[in-house]
């Protein structure tokens, strides 16, 4: 009679289901065992965005606009966006994190098409929208770019005529800087046409761009073959691909330059897409990619040169990722920089110079290389 009771009580479970009626799982141990076909999942009246939810011992997992989503239960009380837990003005958290429970989780749980709903053991109501648990949830930022870009050789760069800006454009309309802005935040490099060839008009443009980060060089500084400085680039020698300030903790974002003089012949830059190259070894050869994305590195400045000493060290990889989308953001690639490799052992040494080498490859195929000449009155962007 019993079993008879428990298959017919399955079977209506099973019904009901079908039917896309919501129910609860038993909370009584024994009887979930006794029903393993039984699925928890919880549907909105919204079918159209395959919103459901489930609430598991340990988390809580949603399912919306495509995506399959799991949130901790400490994390969804800590952020929180009610009034006595975030401050909207200032955009900064007013909740204590320390003082959550590590073992909370909701005493009721709602979830209509726009909003889920949590009420918690103090009867605290914390409210989300599901656009934004999408937008702020780890399966979503995994899915997300963070800075489209467009990766480029010589060819593909000169295909594209990407347009240069006029100065006047550029400081005194929006369109004109935003014309700049994109063209640097997808190519990594911009340029702007007909500035006056001074520091001041320089240091105007620049600070149109954002602001001007103050360095052991100051703020604008001038630099020419004169060696007034320990370092290779104030000497006439010319110079290997790189990327600059490896040597900071956090190398500069944007870098401008201005060509306000120039006799003679020479003086010639050369621009290479390091994203471009990096995507090559990606594709050719990804283990050698991991492997530049996790081995640490030193670089450094050291300047004993008249009244200037200084000794600057900045440690992180060659190619560095974002942890949890695979993102690349920064290239920290200086042959001249680099300090001594005493940051692994010998074993993962070698291999890392086999990568660094099929990186150096892809930087030195001419096919890649893109030249110009700066000339006063034409400045140059570049991260």
């Amino acid at each position: 009679m019993w079993c008879h009771r428990l298959s017919h009580l399955q079977s209506s479970l099973q019904n009901l289901l079908r039917r896309g009626v919501t129910c609860w799982a038993f909370q009584q141990p024994n009887f979930k065992s006794l029903f393993p076909l039984a699925i928890h999942w919880h549907h909105t009246a919204s079918e159209s965005l395959g919103c459901a939810w489930q609430q598991h011992e340990d988390h809580f997992e949603l399912q919306y606009a495509n995506t399959v989503m799991r949130f901790d239960y400490v994390w969804l009380r800590d952020h929180c966006r009610s009034a006595s837990c975030y401050n909207s003005k200032t955009h900064q958290r007013s909740l204590d994190t320390a003082s959550v429970d590590l073992c909370i989780k909701p005493k009721t749980v709602h979830l209509d098409e726009t909003t889920l709903c949590l009420t918690w053991p103090d009867g605290h109501v914390t409210k989300y929208d599901l656009d934004w648990l999408v937008r702020n949830s780890y399966e979503g930022q995994k899915q997300k770019v963070i800075q489209p870009r467009i990766f480029w050789n010589a060819e593909i760069y000169q295909r594209a005529q990407v347009p240069s800006v006029d100065f006047q454009s550029f400081l005194e309309t929006n369109e004109g800087l935003k014309n700049f802005l994109q063209n640097f935040l997808l190519y990594g490099i911009a340029f702007v046409e007909n500035v006056p060839p001074t520091q001041e008009h320089t240091e105007k443009l620049a600070e149109r761009i954002s602001l001007i980060r103050e360095t052991i060089y100051g703020r604008m500084w001038y630099f020419t073959s004169d060696f007034s400085r320990g370092d290779t680039a104030y000497t006439k020698l010319a110079l290997d691909r790189h990327t600059d300030t490896t040597y900071f903790q956090e190398p500069c974002g944007i870098q401008v330059f201005h060509c306000l003089k120039h006799e003679g012949t020479g003086g010639r830059t050369l621009l290479v897409d390091g994203f471009y190259a990096a995507e090559q070894v990606l594709q050719k050869a990804p283990e050698q990619f991991e492997l530049l994305t996790k081995v640490p590195l030193k670089h450094e400045y050291i300047e004993n040169f008249g009244e200037c000493h200084n000794h600057m060290i900045g440690v992180g990889p060659v190619l560095n990722i974002y942890p949890w989308n695979k993102e690349l953001y920064l290239i920290r690639y200086n042959n001249y920089d680099r300090a001594v490799i005493n940051t692994v052992p010998y074993d993962v040494v070698h291999r890392w110079y086999a990568a660094h080498r099929t990186l150096t490859v892809e930087l030195r195929r001419p096919e890649n290389e893109f030249w110009v000449k700066l000339k006063p009155g034409r400045v140059g962007a570049q991260c």
